[in-house]
């Protein structure tokens, strides 16, 4: 698979594209006129909170409309440092998923077979992007590149890094599975998911 579109929520049933659905919910409405990432600042820790309250009550309603069960028969549970994990009626579940949050927007990416990570971010011009690709992204993303590229190569490494639960830090090596592109109904809005190796 080379994109999984991704279907804003609330909406129709999402349909499982290989086992994988994202959605993604509208957090805050964005007043007119004014830069969506500098009305988030204002109030980033309470928003950010409420933020992940709605994504989760969303993914539980979008999962269970997918699965055709009863929103109360799914949990989704995440302790401090440990990737989201999916009880289905109290029972530990193969479902993995993966949440993002950037501006007024949030992401949520679930795998009906296993780990997912997910990344979501606005495509950003960041004067040191070089340097940064050079530290954290690999010696593959160390060339000159479009700030959409950039972003695309960062969302992809930590959407990696969220799928086998490892924290940022400076290049290592690549991560074994696979990436897959999101097709995001936001302009400027780029996203990732990554999944275990199937044929492994």
């Amino acid at each position: 698979m080379r994109a999984l579109a991704v279907q804003l929520w609330p909406g129709a049933s999402p349909t499982p594209q290989d086992g994988l659905l994202a959605i993604l919910i509208r957090t805050s409405p964005a007043v007119p006129g004014e830069n969506a990432r500098a009305q988030h600042s204002a109030g980033a820790g309470a928003t950010r909170d409420a933020a992940r309250r709605q994504i989760r009550l969303a993914s539980r309603a979008a999962l269970a409309a997918a699965l055709c069960v009863p929103a109360s028969d799914i949990e989704i549970i995440s302790p401090p440092g440990t990737a989201p994990r999916v009880l289905l009626a109290g029972r530990e579940s193969r479902i993995g998923c993966s949440f993002s949050h950037e501006a007024d927007y949030s992401l949520a990416a679930i795998n009906l077979q296993g780990p997912i990570g997910a990344d979501l971010m606005y495509v950003q011009d960041i004067p040191d992007w070089p340097s940064v690709a050079r530290d954290y992204l690999g010696p593959r993303a160390a060339v000159r590149r479009t700030p959409a590229e950039y972003t695309q190569l960062w969302t992809q490494r930590e959407a990696a890094l969220k799928c086998h639960a490892l924290q940022l830090s400076e290049w290592q090596a690549d991560l074994p599975g696979q990436s897959i592109t999101l097709a995001l109904p936001v302009a400027n809005l780029v996203g990732h998911l990554h999944i275990g190796d199937r044929s492994a």
